[in-house]
Formats: structure tokens, sequence, C-alpha cells
């Protein structure tokens, strides 16, 4: 049996070999893919390490912090998550929009760490941070949107107001969060009201249909009615032309007349005279009738006899 000094000997080469052995199983540390290590020496940041096998002092005098760098989180706001359920948080999701309604308006944010050193070191809580920034971006702008806006066609807007609202916080803030995307979820009236909204997004819907119908009807008419126009001021443009061509014709004829009765107005006259004869008797009914000495009326039906000779 070992004497008191063989048993002191004994108990302190245990005690190095346990230090030993404790040494060399904390020197070495893995980072994965989606990470990043941050040695620190005596507290104080020294080196970043990228994935893989990697070797440090021990403790005391160095330690490793392994951060989540690349992966990308999801901050839900307005409602959790858990086992599948999604359980709603009003006193988040209830706000005020820019004309005094109340307006239920969830959203998801997605991050991720965007500098180890700022996000362990810059604020004590940085996901509270992060809260309590999107929580002020969504209520600064839907505090400036009127209700109707916001549950009908202003949801793809206000969203990249949030979105940059919230990216110019963070960076003020620098706590070593990056803003990947907003998402806005639901952006609705409350349970209380939301039924009156309906009627309202109903009665819309059905205006738009209406001009919609009405822009499609007068598409279809306009052109027609163009073409019937234009076929009017054609014809209308042909009558003109026409009517102006013959009264042309007739100055014409008028004015080669007018010349012929200037150099001989007698033989001029007679001729229309006899033209205007050759125009009207045919068509005109002619009775020559002679009463002489004798009382008697003597009748000569000229249209008859000519036609009996024909």
């Amino acid at each position: 049996m070992p004497g008191p000094a063989g048993l002191k000997s004994a108990v302190v080469g245990a005690v190095f070999l346990a230090i030993a052995v404790s040494a060399a199983l904390t020197s070495w540390y893995t980072v994965a893919e989606h990470e990043q290590g941050m040695v620190m020496t005596f507290g104080r940041v020294t080196n970043y390490t990228e994935p893989g096998l990697h070797f440090k002092i021990p403790w005391p005098v160095q330690s490793v912090e392994v951060l989540p760098v690349k992966k990308t989180f999801a901050l839900k706001f307005g409602y959790r998550e858990k086992d599948g359920v999604t359980v709603d948080v009003p006193e988040e999701a209830m706000m005020l929009t820019g004309d005094e309604n109340i307006v239920w308006a969830d959203a998801q944010v997605e991050w991720r760490v965007a500098d180890a050193k700022k996000f362990l070191y810059g604020s004590a809580d940085p996901e509270k941070v992060l809260v309590n920034a999107t929580s002020a971006s969504i209520r600064s702008v839907m505090g400036t949107t009127d209700l109707d806006l916001a549950i009908t066609t202003g949801k793809v807007e206000i969203q990249a107001k949030i979105q940059e609202n919230l990216m110019k916080l963070m960076d003020n803030y620098d706590v070593g969060v990056q803003i990947l995307a907003v998402k806005l979820q639901d952006v609705e009236p409350p349970d209380a009201v939301k039924a009156a909204f309906q009627a309202v997004t109903d009665a819309r819907e059905m205006k738009n249909t209406k001009i919609n119908q009405a822009e499609k009807y007068r598409n279809e008419q306009v052109p027609n009615a163009r073409g019937e126009a234009n076929a009017l001021i054609a014809n209308a443009e042909a009558t003109k032309k026409e009517r102006v061509a013959h009264a042309q014709g007739d100055v014409a004829k008028f004015n080669a007349l007018y010349i012929e009765y200037a150099r001989s107005k007698d033989i001029t006259t007679k001729r229309l005279i006899i033209e205007t004869l050759e125009q009207v008797l045919p068509g005109a009914e002619i009775y020559i009738m002679d009463q002489g000495d004798g009382g008697t009326v003597k009748y000569l039906p000229l249209r008859e006899v000519k036609g009996g000779k024909e």
C-alpha cells in the first residue's frame, strides 16, 4: 500500500490527466454549413471561422460562439404557430388606420443574422428589438392608410412600405439583423364589422363588372357607329359632287346658249321654241278644232290618226 506521498502524487497525476483530457476534448469544435464560428480570446473577439473542424486554445484562454448566419428565420407578428395550430395575438394585430378605423393586420418577417458580433453584443435581446421594430413599422404605415385601401387593393404597396421602414429601423439599431422580406398575411376589418365591409366589397366588384361590360359594349358599338357615319359622309360627298357637276353642266349649257342668243336673237329664240315643242308635243293630247261659217265644229284627232297610220 503506497504511503501518503505516493497517494498525493497519484491524485495530482489524475487531476492533471483529467485536465489534459478535458483540454483535448474542448479544443476541437465543428462549425456546420449554415453557421459561422466566432473565436474569443479572454472574452475579446479575435477570429471568425467558416464551416468545418477547428482547433482553439482550451478555456479559459479561448471560447467559441457558433451562430447560424446563413439560416433564414421567420418572425410571426400578430399570430403564433404551435403544433400546427395558429393562435392569434390580438394585442399585436389590432391597430388603427389613417381614417381612424380598426384593422387586423398580421405579417411574417424573414430575417437572418448578418453580423455575429453585433447580434451577440449589440443588444441584450436582438429578437425583441426586431419584434418592436416590426410593430412600429406596421403601425406607422397602417396609421397613414385608409381602411378601404388597406383591405382591398393596397396590400402590395403597404407591404413594400413596411419592409422599407423596418429595414431602416434595423439599420439604425445596428444589432446585426438583416431583413430579407416582409409578407402581410391578413389585412381585414374586425369580425364585428366584417359583414358590412364584405357587402361594400361585393358592391364594388359589381360596379367594376358593370363598368367592364359598358366598356365592352362601347368598344363594340363605337366602330360600328363610326363606320355608319363614314358611309353617310361618303354618300353625302358623292351626292354633293354629283349635284355640283350637274349644276356646272347646266351653267355651261346656259352660257353657251346665251352666247348664241347674243349673236342672233331671232333665230335662237325660234330654235328654242321648236326644241321645246319637240320635247313637249310627243306626250301631249292634240286636238285641232275649226269652226267655219256653217256652224259645224270640226274635230281632227291627230293622235288617233297618227296611231292608225302606224
